[in-house]
């Protein structure tokens, strides 16, 4: 599966790719590049954090972990393929999933006509992302 969506994609499958998608599948929250590295590099001691950066773009650029970008531009991974939402902690930038069920129709909800006015405007609506701000308890 790691192998033939990188290829797909035009990226070269190497052992540190599939240790780093390895690692975004087995967390649950959605880790920094730092994150990654320092977790891959238990088993992959010689890892560089350039290579978990690289490894991290090749498995955005075929569709198997996103890019979840902040305004201070940082990044977290989340590899989770289904749609879905998430929970930004707003102080510290964790990110966490939101467990509720992805809702296809709520731009609709919001205003049944807002994607042909969007459309009329020269805008097509490919999908969308609901991200809620706030603070963890924890």
């Amino acid at each position: 599966m790691v192998r033939g969506a990188l290829e797909a994609a035009g990226c070269r499958y190497t052992a540190q790719r599939a240790a780093v998608f390895g690692f975004l599948q087995q967390v649950k929250t959605h880790p920094t590049a730092d994150e990654v590295y320092r977790a891959v590099r238990r088993d992959l001691p010689r890892i560089s954090l350039a290579t978990v950066y690289k490894a991290l773009e090749a498995l955005v650029a075929s569709r198997m972990a996103a890019k979840l970008t902040n305004g201070d531009g940082s990044a977290r991974y989340d590899c989770r393929a289904e749609d879905h939402y998430h929970l930004r902690d707003v102080t510290t930038g964790e990110i966490r999933d939101l467990s509720v069920e992805f809702d296809r129709e709520l731009l609709a909800k919001i205003d049944p006509t807002l994607v042909e006015k969007l459309a009329h405007s020269g805008f097509r609506v490919t999908g969308y992302r609901l991200e809620l701000l706030g603070r963890f308890a924890e």
